[in-house]
């Protein structure tokens, strides 16, 4: 049953989502929690997308929620020959905001006027002019945990105090916030001049100006974090953080995923399930070595593989990957797929017990919703300090010295033992049901995460 907001014009919501899975998920989840609100929802994507998954989720996703608005917007996506990446989805943030222009006479023109724009946290600077401009409330959102987003928001600080943000100290100091390590800290932020850095310190200074900053996130996971910020301890610039998670996932038809019947023959929470997001790929011996300390566990798996990082370019087959005696050697214990699953039937399903995973934060927060132990193996990005979280709120464990992704090979036996640590402890498995139930508390009828929600449409209705 929907919450009912009143009987007056419901708000009418712009979100602006940014490049990658990674950013249109929860903006597709907020979407899809405020239609249930009776909010009136438009719906603002660039095209063309990097990835072909972006726009097949946009069109599924608007298949299934008639009520939505939505505005396709082109771009002339960038070129990395004068760009110190060649990461495409780092290109595309720079390429939507150089077009942020025609976002203006699109959200002056709607109608019913909008109420608020919620948009990603990397087109903070050129939303936040158009928002003031129109007078228009504008709440960020950001894909990623309080405390990496704190780093982010600090960024401007760091890049311009070089001392303070050095690759020979031991940790990075935040006032108001426990410490970070340094090697949690991704390598392109040592580099002020690399395009995802300059971006992020080009944008920071706008969260300043944000109505407030929606985090899919709650109370109880990162609750140090939270506090210091919301109380001025930390950060004392920033507006209210409001933690709205974990986001609940919204409904597709079921023939839109890879059917995966194997999962209901096996016995309940003993298979471990291997994925790594929808923007990493690994290497092929990296992936050889994955598949030897998985087949040495001798665990039941399901393993989700990607080959490249752009799905458009991803055509290796998986015989070339992992050779057919792999294959033929692990069949009666385990399943690989390559291509898109739902990953929150995969979670909720009894027969899963554990989850390898890169800890890009919705997928932290689809395992914290379930309360499946997760092994942490960062590649990238955040998700290092995101690992950090998940220990510390009992998710999860975190081989640290794996490192980052491309940093060292990690071998197979390294791997089986960590397997069994994840898949045999069951202080871990307690550990974890807890984290579920608390998730389940915060989104549920009168939890903290709802009533934030709740609190935001209400002030957007007076």
């Amino acid at each position: 049953m929907a919450d009912n907001i009143g009987s007056q014009t419901p708000p009418h919501i712009a979100l602006f989502p940014s490049a990658g899975m990674g950013h249109l998920t929860p903006f597709l989840r907020i979407a899809s929690m405020l239609l249930s609100k009776n909010c009136m929802v438009t719906l603002f994507t660039a095209h063309p997308t990097v990835s072909a998954t972006e726009s097949t989720y946009t069109s599924l996703f608007l298949s299934t929620h008639p009520q939505l608005k939505h505005i396709n917007y082109q771009i002339t996506p960038s070129h990395h020959s004068n760009s110190s990446t060649d990461d495409p989805f780092f290109l595309q943030f720079a390429a939507i905001s150089r077009h942020a222009h025609l976002l203006h006479p699109l959200l002056s023109s709607a109608s019913p006027s909008f109420s608020a724009i919620f948009s990603d946290f990397s087109l903070a600077s050129s939303i936040t002019q158009f928002a003031a401009d129109l007078a228009i409330p504008n709440y960020i959102v950001s894909t990623t945990s309080v405390r990496f987003f704190s780093l982010m928001a600090y960024l401007p600080i760091l890049t311009s105090e070089p001392a303070k943000l050095s690759s020979s100290s031991f940790e990075v100091n935040i006032p108001g916030l426990t410490p970070l390590s340094i090697s949690s800290i991704p390598p392109p932020f040592f580099d002020p001049n690399h395009l995802f850095t300059a971006h992020i310190v080009s944008n920071a200074p706008a969260f300043s100006e944000a109505k407030g900053i929606i985090i899919n996130t709650f109370d109880w996971f990162e609750p140090e974090t939270l506090a210091a910020v919301n109380s001025g301890r930390a950060l004392s610039n920033l507006p209210p953080i409001l933690p709205i998670g974990p986001l609940e996932p919204y409904e597709l038809s079921k023939d839109q995923f890879q059917s995966l019947p194997w999962l209901d023959n096996q016995p309940e929470e003993s298979v471990v399930y291997v994925s790594f997001g929808s923007r990493t790929a690994m290497s092929k011996d990296q992936i050889r070595e994955l598949a030897d300390g998985l087949e040495r566990n001798g665990c039941r798996f399901l393993w989700v593989i990607k080959s490249s990082k752009v799905d458009k370019e991803d055509n290796q087959e998986l015989e070339d990957l992992l050779g057919s005696s792999f294959l033929e050697r692990t069949q009666n214990k385990g399943i690989v797929v390559k291509g898109w699953v739902n990953q929150q039937e995969i979670l909720a399903h009894p027969a899963t017990g554990g989850f390898i995973n890169h800890c890009g934060w919705n997928s932290v927060m689809e395992a914290a919703s379930r309360g499946v132990p997760l092994l942490a193996w960062p590649q990238h990005g955040d998700q290092r300090v995101n690992a950090e979280v998940v220990e510390n709120a009992g998710l999860g464990i975190w081989a640290r010295d794996w490192g980052w992704g491309v940093e060292r090979l990690v071998k197979g036996e390294e791997i089986e033992r960590k397997i069994g640590e994840l898949m045999k402890n069951e202080k871990l498995r307690d550990r974890a049901r807890k984290v579920g139930e608390e998730a389940r508390k915060a989104r549920g009828t009168g939890g903290s995460s709802n009533k934030v929600l709740m609190g935001v449409i209400e002030v957007l209705n007076l």
